[in-house]
Order: structure tokens, then C-alpha cells, then sequence
């Protein structure tokens, strides 16, 4: 029988030192995409995917989070009392014990993120999204997934083919069988050294997870980069549950990049009816 999906996992404890000095004070996953911060796209993902539950890892410094996600009266009064309506926020509003929050006390790495939500996520699968990857598609990154996950269980990653320069930056899939977007996965390896990846299929930031996954993390070591990693984790579970890769019908985005952050601006600015057609008379015109 395979158990319904129905809580999400938000590591949002990294220091973002790749966008200082503007991630100082602000939470990278709080930047936003036009006027939304990029944890809320991931929020909403989720929520369209049938998540009932959020739990945020994070760490100090992470309060707009937390803020982000809350009601705020002051705000709100004082748009209300000028007729200002409220619908803009309201998907930052969680209904009242959908969303958990677990601190992660020192920087070690993704899988050691992971493992602080053990006590919350119990006995159930749950997802992982990572917001620095914009996933843009229709439907959803995650309830594609879902949908995968409905047919065959088990442990699901969002796959995705990386030119073969790059492979050494990623988590890299050994292939087996494949059928449409949903890919066999026999093996994983953290970064493969360049000239050695099996694939050049990378593993990006969506991940659909059994709970045995957080008892492999208990006793996991430090992998590449001297941080707890979930892709060894994940390749200590190949062949004892299903495993597949599933490859996102869609546009992905690389936020935690300076381009690509930019990209991704750009690229939504130009779908809105409100600021496109400003927008892309500006860049005609460069």
C-alpha cells in the first residue's frame, strides 16, 4: 500500500553567502521573483501538490520566514481601513497547525537538514523542495511528482540533463529502464569528479522520500564537502525500496545563481499582463 503524501520538508537554514551582501539580514529564499520571495512559489507548489503540512528547517537570522508565513495585523488593519483588499496576501496566510517550524543549529550540509525534521516528519513519506530551484511548469514540479508517485511509490527525484561540463556540480543518476519521464535509479553519486559521471542526469531540488531515509541520516558521515549529504543517503536505499528519477516537464531556474536569479525575473516579468509589455520594450530597446 502506498501511503498518501502529505508533508513537505523547506531546508531554509543556509547562509546564502553566494548573494551577500544582501543575504546579510534577508533570508535568500526570501528574495523575490518580481513580488513574491522564492519560498513562497515553493509553498504554493507544494500546497498544489496536496501538502497539508510545512515544516521549515531553518537557522538564526531566518525570522522573515516565519513572519512571511504569519498574519499581520497591523498590515492588514491598515489596508482594510484605507479599502485596500487583502487577496494578495492571502496565500501567505498557512491555515492554523499547517506549518512547523525545527531549527537547524549548525550549517552541516542537506542531509543533516533533513534529519532535524525527523521528530515531525515520523512515520510517513514527505517531500523536499529547495527554493533556489524555480521550477516553472504546468502543472506543478511536485504534483508531477505525485502523480509519479502515485503509480510506483517509493523514493521519486526530480531529474533533469545538464550539459556534460557541469555534471561534477550535481548529484548525477545511474540509470536503468526508463519509460517516458520516469527513469530507473540505480545508482547516485555527490558531484562526480569531471570525465567520471555516470549520466548526465542531474538530481534537483525535489525529492519524494520514505521515513527510512532519516534512520540512514542518523549514522550518515560527511561526504563531498565536508557536509552530511542526502544523495548518499539516498544511494544507501537504492535496491531495498522502488526508486525513480522523473524529469520535470517544465522551466527550471538555478536561483541560488546570480544569472540565473536574474533569469528567472526576467522570464516571469514578461508572462505578467501588468509589467510585461513595460518590461520587454525595455529590453527591445537595449
Amino acid at each position: 500500500m502506498i501511503k498518501p503524501l502529505r508533508k513537505a520538508v523547506f531546508p531554509v537554514g543556509g547562509l546564502g553567502t553566494r548573494f551577500l551582501p544582501v543575504t546579510k539580514a534577508m533570508p535568500k529564499e526570501m528574495l523575490p521573483i518580481v513580488d513574491r520571495p522564492l519560498i513562497q512559489y515553493a509553498v504554493d507548489e507544494a500546497i498544489e501538490a496536496g501538502i497539508e503540512q510545512m515544516i521549515f528547517v531553518t537557522g538564526r537570522g531566518k525570522s522573515a520566514i516565519e513572519d512571511h508565513f504569519d498574519i499581520a495585523f497591523e498590515l492588514e488593519a491598515t489596508m482594510t481601513g484605507r479599502g485596500k483588499s487583502l487577496e494578495m496576501l492571502d496565500a501567505t496566510r498557512l491555515k492554523p497547525g499547517a506549518v512547523a517550524y525545527v531549527r537547524q543549529q549548525e550549517p552541516m550540509g542537506l542531509g543533516h537538514a533533513v534529519w532535524c525534521a525527523r521528530d515531525i516528519v515520523g512515520d510517513e513519506p514527505f517531500a523536499v523542495l529547495l527554493a533556489d530551484d524555480f521550477m516553472v511548469g504546468q502543472p506543478g514540479c511536485l504534483k508531477q511528482m505525485v502523480e509519479a508517485y502515485n503509480k510506483t511509490g517509493g523514493n521519486l527525484i526530480c531529474a533533469e540533463e545538464v550539459p556534460d561540463d557541469q555534471t561534477h556540480r550535481y548529484g548525477i543518476i545511474t540509470p536503468g529502464a526508463r519509460d517516458g519521464s520516469l527513469t530507473e535509479v540505480t545508482g547516485l553519486v555527490e558531484k562526480p569528479a569531471p570525465g567520471t559521471a555516470p549520466s548526465n542526469l542531474s538530481v534537483i531540488g525535489r525529492y519524494i522520500l520514505q521515513p527510512e531515509v532519516m534512520r540512514v541520516l542518523e549514522g550518515q558521515e560527511a561526504g563531498a564537502g565536508g557536509e552530511i549529504q542526502l544523495t548518499d543517503a539516498m544511494a544507501r536505499m537504492i535496491g531495498d525500496q522502488p526508486f525513480h528519477g522523473v524529469t520535470f516537464q517544465g522551466t527550471r531556474y538555478d536561483c541560488g545563481d546570480k544569472a540565473g536569479f536574474i533569469q528567472a525575473n526576467i522570464a516571469v516579468a514578461l508572462e505578467r499582463a501588468d509589467i510585461g509589455p513595460a518590461v520587454k520594450a525595455f529590453l527591445d530597446a537595449r
